[in-house]
């Protein structure tokens, strides 16, 4: 659409003249002159990339997997696409790897980067996880076989070794030094092409994505595909700020939202890696929760701030420190807490045991409380499997429990219950039972254990709905189960 000659010359005007009311007529007016904000010179020359992507080019490997079933690369740890409660499910995906056939071998690509001259890579988790062999693809066409020393899936950080000596090295850099606006540049191998170079700028920093609590991603608009996975974030001055992770997309391609482990993170993650071959992190023991306008206003708050305390865990170091449901920590350590995601990544980082203030706000008054740091539990201790074979209850709830010890009931917040492992089709399915679950009572009557359970499902009567009290992701909810009245099994 064309626009009007004095429409454009307005334009100019207003853009040309600084300090100065432009009126309807066009015709400037110097009595309502007003001093203009100063205006920010911005140069708009495009760096030159040439001599850092030469610079750092032979440090950068191709990482390939083979594996059965499923390829193993893929582009960034994916939320439950079918979970209706999270609604980035259908935009985080993975991106797509033509698979063999079943149960046949499958192949796929990644990234990495030399840290040290005698051989240890470092790449993302989900690249190299359930690898049966991983092999490194040197910048001068050299092959080697590579072990994984660790793999954490929290921080989508895998440390890998091959069998070599003198090799290049990136020099490694201080993510926390990165400003939004800045450029910054990948080298990758993305769909195989080797020794690809993008560009772009960082779009935010300290961003929380579903299903990744311990890591503040570096949000950028640098082109990044699959096979980018593992590959270094590059700073101006040739330093490595982040590991490229993670796309946001709806058909598994690049669609400008591209995010990067920072690199202060995945140094920490390496370092126990390579030491212990597994990761510890600390642990408070809360469920926290946003501060929105309207919390704010009715916790007397002037403007949202902090990550509220929605849930404290039984027997957790939030507990024996005093912290209460409803306190707002607005800092941790010194370091301040603006949002609830700004909360884990530097509780995460704290060794266990180690001492910590927090400054919350409790009824409307700020004050500090010391706390002592545990470990987090690991997922295998949080998913929990009996200290024996499950026990199965029956067909009439087709679910298959197990037995929590003492110190993972504590955990889980209840004196009695038992762990849900699979789910069949049947009542419980339909009541909305899942794995992960902690069965707390039934029909009103405390679950001790798996034998416990199973009289009291043989008990029930059929035909009418009883409640089931379900303990999940530390809150707990009523569900209503019913034992059809035909004298057929469910399913």
């Amino acid at each position: 659409m064309q626009v009007p000659s004095k429409l454009k010359t307005l334009t100019m005007a207003v853009a040309m003249v600084a300090g100065s009311t432009l009126l309807a007529t066009g015709v400037m007016s110097p009595a309502l002159a007003v001093d203009a904000t100063p205006q920010v010179r911005v140069d708009m020359t495009v760096p030159d990339f040439s001599a850092l992507v030469q610079q750092n080019a032979a440090a950068v490997v191709n990482v390939t997997v083979t594996g059965k079933g499923q390829p193993a690369m893929a582009m960034g740890n994916v939320p439950d696409q079918d979970d209706d409660n999270n609604p980035f499910g259908e935009l985080f995906k993975r991106a797509p790897i033509p698979p063999g056939g079943r149960n046949m071998p499958s192949h796929g690509l990644g990234s990495g980067f030399i840290v040290s001259s005698d051989g240890y890579v470092i790449t993302n988790h989900h690249v190299v996880e359930d690898a049966d062999k991983i092999t490194v693809k040197l910048n001068d066409k050299r092959e080697f076989q590579a072990k994984v020393i660790g793999s954490d899936p929290q921080s989508d950080i895998a440390l890998l070794k091959i069998d070599a000596s003198g090799l290049p090295t990136v020099t490694i850099g201080d993510a926390e030094n990165l400003k939004v606006g800045q450029w910054v540049f990948a080298i990758g191998a993305p769909f195989g092409l080797e020794r690809t170079a993008t560009k772009g700028i960082v779009s935010a920093l300290g961003r929380s994505l579903p299903n990744d609590t311990y890591v503040p991603f570096i949000q950028t608009d640098v082109p990044i595909n699959p096979g980018n996975s593992g590959g270094p974030l590059f700073d101006l001055t040739g330093k490595v700020v982040g590991i490229n992770s993670q796309i946001f997309s709806r058909s598994g391609g690049y669609m400008g939202l591209s995010f990067a482990i920072p690199a202060n993170v995945a140094m920490d993650v390496v370092a126990q890696l390579k030491a212990d071959g597994h990761v510890t992190r600390g642990w408070l023991g809360v469920s926290l929760q946003e501060v929105t306008q309207d919390l704010a206003r009715s916790f007397n708050l002037e403007q949202p701030r902090g990550a509220l305390v929605a849930d404290v865990s039984t027997d957790s170091p939030a507990a024996k420190a005093g912290l209460k449901t409803g306190d707002i920590i607005v800092a941790y350590a010194g370091k301040p807490v603006n949002d609830s995601a700004d909360l884990p990544p530097l509780v995460g980082v704290t060794k266990p045991g180690s001492n910590r203030t927090l400054t919350v706000i409790r009824d409307g008054r700020q004050q500090d409380i010391a706390v002592t740091l545990g470990q987090l539990p690991s997922k295998d201790q949080n998913e929990l499997a009996a200290n024996g074979a499950p026990a199965d209850d029956g067909p009439r709830l087709n679910v298959m429990v197990a037995d929590l010890p003492p110190d993972q009931l504590g955990k889980a917040g209840v004196d009695g219950g038992v762990l849900v492992r699979q789910v069949g089709p049947g009542v419980a399915s339909e009541a909305g039972v899942r794995p992960g679950d902690v069965l707390v009572s039934l029909n009103n009557q405390k679950i001790k254990d798996a034998a416990h359970l199973r009289q009291l499902v043989r008990e029930l009567p059929r035909g009418k709905r009883v409640p089931l009290l379900v303990k999940r992701d530390k809150g707990a909810m009523y569900l209503a189960v019913e034992i059809p009245d035909n004298g057929k099994q469910p399913g």
